[in-house]
């Protein structure tokens, strides 16, 4: 399938990459705000990977290409509905880097309309990691949930928050929450079921001058009946590895750095997945091989091939954002609140 890469921020390696290495999709061509910057993106392409790839002017002229099967949408969030509405008007399927939109409404608003017209899948590359993968089949095995530990211990220089747009919530809707724990978040959520209640403090530290949250810690309740406690931050240096760990009935689990560790409670112990080189945590966001992406975008491919949704679909996506924002909500009122239904 030929896809059109909109965006040509940091993650755009990745997808070019997959999409080079992959024999289900062709990156057929790309598209920027600026024409300088997708042309220098072009030629970079031709000189590093041997890619030839079309320049489009702007999203009518790749809505208006029959030859354009999907579109991939890498964009900042702020930009989503604008860039959307006229894909599906041409029934282009869509492939989105997280988040959906800056906030909830937002993000329900980009999920009608496409639903039922044309496929909407998400980018969250940490579900095709080998142990995320093996944890997901062995949830039934581990009974009921009991609590739950969701650890994002990330660091971003200033640097980092010195470009503009990065940080504030007309770009990128809010920060460590909706920028960088939010894919662990959804993560733990396609293994715990959705949050209820929340109580959270979010919070900008001393570490760095931005508009939006750095830090925050939370409580939450499950809809299932578990407890757990959420830990996400950008002002750790250098940067840990994030974690998943949760404690069922029949044993505990700990999903950390693409390893799985299980611990049964009759005493056996399994290990799953292969250590990641990295996983973008420190203060190189890019700091992780493109195969998960690559495997993101196979996926989508399937899914539209064979009438089927992606593994992430934009309804799901609703899930994470709904408990984001709970958690910057309780944090504002200064108690519990709940988490909306999607």
């Amino acid at each position: 399938m030929k896809a059109v890469l909109v965006g040509l921020g940091m993650v755009a390696d990745m997808h070019a990459l997959s999409c080079l290495d992959s024999d289900k999709v062709t990156l057929h061509g790309i598209c920027a705000r600026r024409q300088a910057t997708a042309a220098a993106y072009a030629q970079k392409l031709l000189q590093s990977f041997g890619m030839e790839v079309r320049i489009y002017r702007d999203i009518a002229e790749i809505a208006a290409d029959p030859e354009v099967d999907f579109v991939i949408i890498a964009t900042p969030p702020s930009a989503r509905e604008a860039l959307i509405a006229p894909l599906v008007e041409a029934g282009k399927p869509i492939l989105l880097e997280k988040p959906v939109a800056r906030t909830l409404e937002e993000a329900r608003k980009v999920v009608s309309i496409c639903a039922g017209r044309v496929p909407l899948g998400m980018v969250f590359q940490h579900q095709m990691r080998a142990g995320s993968e093996k944890l997901g089949e062995l949830m039934p095995l581990l009974g009921a949930l009991h609590s739950v530990q969701i650890d994002v211990p990330w660091w971003r220089p200033q640097s980092y928050y010195d470009e503009p747009g990065r940080g504030t919530y007309a770009q990128d809707g809010g920060g460590v929450l909706l920028t960088q724990a939010i894919h662990i978040l959804e993560l733990a959520l396609s293994l715990t079921g959705p949050a209820a209640r929340v109580q959270a403090m979010a919070r900008t530290s001393a570490t760095h001058k931005m508009e939006a949250e750095d830090f925050v810690a939370a409580g939450v309740e499950f809809a299932n009946g578990a407890v757990g406690v959420i830990l996400a931050t950008t002002a750790n240096f250098p940067g840990a590895t994030e974690s998943i760990t949760l404690n069922c009935a029949q044993g505990s689990a700990v999903l950390a750095r693409g390893v799985l560790d299980i611990h049964w409670r009759d005493g056996r112990h399994g290990s799953f997945g292969a250590e990641d080189d990295g996983s973008g945590g420190g203060a190189d966001p890019m700091a992780f091989k493109h195969g998960w992406h690559q495997a993101v975008i196979e996926d989508f491919v399937a899914a539209v091939l064979g009438g089927q949704a992606p593994r992430v679909t934009g309804q799901k996506a609703l899930q994470v954002h709904a408990l984001i924002e709970a958690l910057i909500r309780s944090s504002s009122a200064g108690k519990m609140v709940e988490v909306a239904h999607v």
